[in-house]
């Protein structure tokens, strides 16, 4: 079991890394192979995109530390420090997502009459910034094993993201020192 979870959390932190990498050279090539998209020139594009960057950074630290701990201390448990780290970066999160839609309305009124393709792109990494965000902090969108489609068959519903649990047990230990004090 322990080491079926090891594994888990290996795929998931090195799928975040490598995306995270990954997504830096192909935005370069798509700049590079289509310069009419202007992307590099949209605004909304790279508040997107670094968004996106700065969600999957958040990931693979995560899934890294949840990976290091359960190798070298035998629990799954991420430390109270990084739960309380996150949090907090999530209200900055939320914060970028709802400053992001003034970075398209900049863009499409500088670029008129004739507003570029990119606009289009940059709104899909806007989109999928979204989701991983709803993704890493709310409800778990990413079923990629059969234990997890099953579950989702089974239940007929999305379940709680880890981090969401991480964030609930972080509350629930402040309840109890409060009680305790």
């Amino acid at each position: 079991m322990r080491n079926r979870i090891l594994k888990r959390f290996s795929y998931l932190f090195t799928g975040e890394t490598t995306s995270l990498i990954m997504f830096v050279f192909v935005s370069y090539m798509v700049n590079y192979a289509y310069p009419d998209l202007h992307l590099y020139s949209l605004f909304s594009f790279w508040s997107s995109f670094l968004l996106l960057e700065f969600l999957l950074l958040q990931g693979s630290i995560y899934w890294f530390v949840k990976w290091k701990r359960l190798k070298k201390e035998n629990t799954a448990a991420a430390p109270i420090r990084l739960i309380k780290q996150l949090r907090a970066i999530k209200k900055w999160n939320i914060a970028i997502i709802i400053i992001i839609p003034a970075a398209f309305i900049a863009d499409y009124y500088m670029w008129q009459p004739s507003t570029p393709q990119g606009l289009t792109i940059a709104a899909f990494i806007y989109i999928f910034a979204i989701l991983e965000y709803v993704n890493y902090f709310h409800i778990q969108l990413s079923y990629d094993n059969r234990s997890d489609i099953n579950s989702l068959k089974q239940s007929k519903r999305f379940k709680q993201s880890c981090l969401s649990k991480d964030f609930k047990r972080l509350k629930n230990l402040k309840a109890k020192s409060r009680n305790l004090g």
